[in-house]
Formats: structure tokens, sequence, C-alpha cells
């Protein structure tokens, strides 16, 4: 069964980036999965954790997505905090440079979407 967890905020400290759960997740084990897809309809990005039986998806509402675009000039992945553990969220950063990109003006997300994301991420696709 797959699970879904949504991210309620995060913490920049420097070039260091956290995100945290809405909900104790400790007693799931996972991995960072390396990929990242997007729920339209939820207006969210959806990073895939590997588990034992599948994907588990977290999800990055709109209210988290400025730290997305922080993430994109960061040194380094952001980080999930998953219970007392922290898991750095591997390919964070290539996966949404590369959707934000295929997004910018693609109305097949849907125009609300694509236009959030575009007013979100303005200042990463005027450098490309």
């Amino acid at each position: 069964m797959r699970k879904t967890y949504t991210v309620i905020n995060g913490v920049k400290n420097g070039s260091e980036i956290r995100f945290l759960l809405e909900e104790d997740s400790s007693g799931h084990e996972v991995k960072a999965g390396g990929q990242l897809i997007t729920d339209s309809e939820k207006n969210a990005f959806v990073y895939l954790m590997d588990d034992t039986v599948g994907y588990t998806h977290i999800q990055f509402p709109k209210a988290v997505w400025s730290l997305l675009a922080d993430s994109l000039v960061a040194d380094k992945e952001p980080v999930l905090v998953w219970g007392k553990k922290d898991i750095s969220l591997d390919n964070f950063r290539e996966e949404l440079n590369m959707l934000i990109f295929n997004i910018e003006g693609n109305h097949n997300y849907g125009e609300e979407f694509s236009t959030a994301v575009e007013e979100v991420f303005k200042e990463r696709l005027s450098t490309q």
C-alpha cells in the first residue's frame, strides 16, 4: 500500500534546507528514491521514496515552494526529517530543475499549476 506524507514546512539555515512532515513517520523505513513528479490536481511536487513494498510519496504543497526554489541554488540536496532520521533527497535539485523547465508554458499540467510554477520559480526560469 502506498503512503503519502505531506511536508508542512521547512527550515533554511545557510545553504542547508530541511523539510518537516505533517505526521510522525518514524515507524516507516524508507530511503531516497531520486525521482520527483508532479500532482497538478493538488498543486504539489511529489518526491518518491523507496520502501520495501514500493514507493512512499512525499508531497510538497505550494506553501513550501519558495524553499524548493531556494534549493535550486543551494550547494547540496535538501534534507527530509523522517522521524529521528535525516534523509538527503538524492537527485532532488536536478529533477526539480528539469520539471520546472518542462512545466513552463506547458498547460498540459493545468493552467493553474503551470502559472503557479512560473510565478514561484520565475527567477530560476529567467536564468536559463
